[in-house]
């Protein structure tokens, strides 16, 4: 089982912790965190693109000139796709983008991301995350503390309102629960910071997957 040590905000050792080898030690597979990514980012999409067709194109309803004699092609309506201000032809329409995956994919699409953080020596396992004053320069030292450099999440069991304040200007920290965080955000950020509990707590989720 990987051993890690755990920090205080000041980067202080205070202990170490043993997690899971099947949670934090696979490979991971590229092609389950390839799916699921693709998945959500499908999911995001609005799917409210529309055009109109012909029959919902305003006006139309004469024939614009008889069907013989004219020495013109022959035309049923001026808002036929061929027309300037006609309907569009298989132009977008409202739907859904959902992709459906299965639940052990998405599982080990997760254990495959945390599991490339700990290999990266890109995980940091924090006692506990409490940012009292609440200002955004004690949250930048924090990340001083810690050696963090480029995007960063933070993951705790649940969020906390003053923790949210100080780092909500900080352009490149973002926060999550553990059961809101999601493969795609914590594959878009270069380290993860995980406080004890929220370790635990991926662990017993995932145990079963």
């Amino acid at each position: 089982m990987p051993k890690i040590n755990v920090l205080n905000q000041a980067g202080e050792k205070v202990g170490n912790i043993e997690l899971s080898s099947f949670v934090f030690g696979i490979t991971p597979h590229k092609q389950a965190m390839f799916d699921v990514v693709t998945a959500q980012q499908a999911a995001m999409r609005q799917g409210t693109s529309k055009v109109k067709n012909r029959s919902e194109v305003r006006g139309g309803g004469k024939k614009p000139w008889r069907q013989k004699g004219t020495g013109r092609a022959r035309q049923g309506s001026i808002r036929s796709p061929q027309w300037r201000g006609g309907g569009v032809v298989f132009g977008p329409t409202p739907r859904k983008y959902n992709v459906k995956l299965n639940k052990k994919v998405k599982g080990l699409a997760l254990r495959s991301a945390l599991s490339h953080f700990n290999l990266e020596n890109k995980l940091v396992v924090l006692e506990g995350l409490n940012v009292e004053s609440g200002k955004t320069k004690d949250f930048n030292q924090v990340l001083k503390n810690l050696n963090l450099e480029g995007k960063t999440i933070f993951v705790d069991t649940k969020l906390n309102d003053i923790n949210l304040r100080a780092s909500q200007n900080l352009q490149f920290v973002s926060m999550q629960t553990v059961k809101h965080v999601s493969v795609y955000e914590l594959l878009n950020n270069n380290n993860l910071v995980l406080t004890k509990d929220a370790a635990k707590a991926l662990e017993e989720a995932l145990a079963n997957e």
